[in-house]
């Protein structure tokens, strides 16, 4: 008689076996056509950049074209949800930013769920946020600003609905209690205009958007809201230092795809994301942009976005913040 326990282990150990051979010849012939990837802001931006060069070598490494196409409305939740809503194939992607993690509260329905509709395959890295102001203010650092805005109006410029907007509200209205009014523009790019051209008090951006015109001695950095301070202005202070202790606004880029994609196709893009941010060219580029580049497992890229999702909750919950 056989062994009915033999033979119940035989044929799981053969259905493993023949599964593994299945996702392994899955990963290894994808992809088979070019891969689209929908790409969470307008063209030229931060996440366009980045998304661009990774993508490009990805191209290369791959075999197939990665076309990218720039679908920045409602703060990319169209992209998000035309992303959620595909395929679960491989051949749609996403590029987005940190953005997408506020999105989840600052809007009644995004049109999709961060955590269940959407699978991490990749992450590039991230960028600290900076407050600066024009060089004629005279607050030399976060401290001064605030103390010279007491009994005051404190004007902060940035884009509408954007995790800068809702950092520096936090901020200036939350934990300093200030009088703070937030001067809203339809990106980055003009809010740091504002700036320059001395027209609102303060900017809260991104890095790599700053670090040109305060090295070039047109906007003076007061603070950056990373953990540490950034190698890249090294005597400017964190905001956490400033008396804000675990203030932290990081905006980081990273790649998803449909939440039912197979784990083969989540970890071969994942690899050779990878891959492609340790290679020279790419490395400097994305630091050029004022960007820590950190290739994670999707694993912890999963971890870390669900840590970010309640951080931000909670944040524009507190501000009142929503565009809606």
């Amino acid at each position: 008689m056989r062994n009915p326990t033999l033979s119940t282990t035989a044929l799981l150990v053969a259905t493993i076996l023949s599964g593994a051979m299945l996702t392994d010849s899955l990963a290894q012939s994808y992809p088979a056509k070019p891969v689209r990837m929908f790409v969470a802001s307008t063209p030229g931006g931060y996440v366009d950049r980045t998304s661009r060069l990774v993508s490009d070598k990805l191209a290369q490494r791959m075999g197939q074209p990665f076309v990218l196409e720039n679908r920045a409305g409602a703060g990319g939740n169209i992209a998000g949800k035309a992303t959620a809503e595909s395929v679960p194939d491989g051949y749609t992607l996403l590029g987005t930013a940190a953005q997408i993690a506020v999105n989840a509260t600052l809007y009644k329905d995004p049109g999709f769920n961060l955590v269940t509709d959407l699978v991490p395959v990749g992450i590039a890295g991230g960028t600290p946020g900076v407050f600066a102001v024009h060089p004629s203010n005279p607050a030399h650092n976060l401290r001064e600003l605030i103390q010279n805005a007491k009994g005051k109006r404190l004007t902060h410029a940035s884009g509408v609905g954007t995790s800068s907007q809702v950092a520096a509200d936090y901020l200036f209205r939350i934990l300093a209690k200030l009088d703070a009014e937030h001067v809203p523009f339809k990106g980055g790019a003009p809010a740091v205009a504002a700036v320059l051209g001395n027209q609102v008090e303060v900017l809260n951006s991104s890095l790599g958007s700053v670090l040109p015109h305060a090295r070039a001695g047109k906007l003076r950095p007061l603070g950056v809201a990373g953990p540490r301070r950034d190698p890249a202005m090294p005597d400017v202070p964190t905001v956490a230092e400033q008396g804000y202790p675990g203030f932290a606004e990081i905006s980081w880029i990273a790649f998803f795809g449909p939440s039912k994609l197979p784990a083969a196709i989540v970890n071969r893009l994942n690899n050779e994301i990878n891959q492609v941010l340790v290679l020279a060219d790419v490395n400097k580029a994305l630091v050029d942009l004022g960007m820590e580049v950190t290739p994670l497992p999707p694993s912890n890229i999963a971890d870390y976005v669900k840590s970010e999702l309640v951080m931000w909750t909670r944040i524009v919950k507190e501000t009142g913040v929503t565009v809606d």
